[in-house]
């Protein structure tokens, strides 16, 4: 299997278990957080919606500068939204890594704020990184909604709430 196809399947894994968490938040707490320096619930789950559409941003570019590019949000009011928007990013990521060879991965892509460089890494590896930031950001969003008292779905296998631990 090509690294283009593993980290396709990866992909696809992953979709399911963001699909289940996005599903259960509710409309009216949107902006909820938990604490004074935590994001809205609104931001949380539109950052984890988006983040797909990194894979086509690293396929497509060489870098992301933040000095140049500042982060503008797109605006989500409901689960509808905030799942069409998943879908959305979802597909555009997916349909990049498909047509992508491996050669693809090989080079090395930067993500800065003007001079300041926070990472150089293979685009594979950007790859991998934003997977494992849709795992951490949900695990944020598996923690509101705990404190919002919503069953949590399973993530690689079932939940206490799934099997009334």
């Amino acid at each position: 299997m090509s690294q283009t196809q593993q980290l396709l399947k990866e992909m696809e894994r992953e979709a399911q278990t963001t699909r289940k968490m996005l599903e259960r938040v509710p409309d009216d707490k949107y902006d909820w957080k938990p604490h004074e320096k935590s994001m809205t619930l609104r931001q949380l789950t539109t950052h984890i919606a988006e983040l797909p559409s990194w894979v086509s941003m690293v396929l497509t570019t060489e870098e992301l500068d933040f000095a140049s590019n500042p982060y503008d949000p797109k605006k989500i009011d409901t689960t509808a939204a905030l799942l069409d928007y998943f879908e959305e990013c979802f597909a555009d990521g997916k349909k990049h890594l498909a047509g992508a060879k491996d050669a693809d991965l090989l080079p090395d892509w930067t993500l800065r704020n003007g001079e300041q460089v926070y990472s150089k890494e293979p685009k594979a590896d950007v790859i991998r990184m934003s997977y494992c930031q849709i795992v951490h950001h949900r695990a944020q969003l598996g923690v509101y909604l705990r404190l919002l008292n919503i069953p949590i779905p399973g993530s690689y296998g079932p939940s206490a709430d799934e099997n009334n631990f």
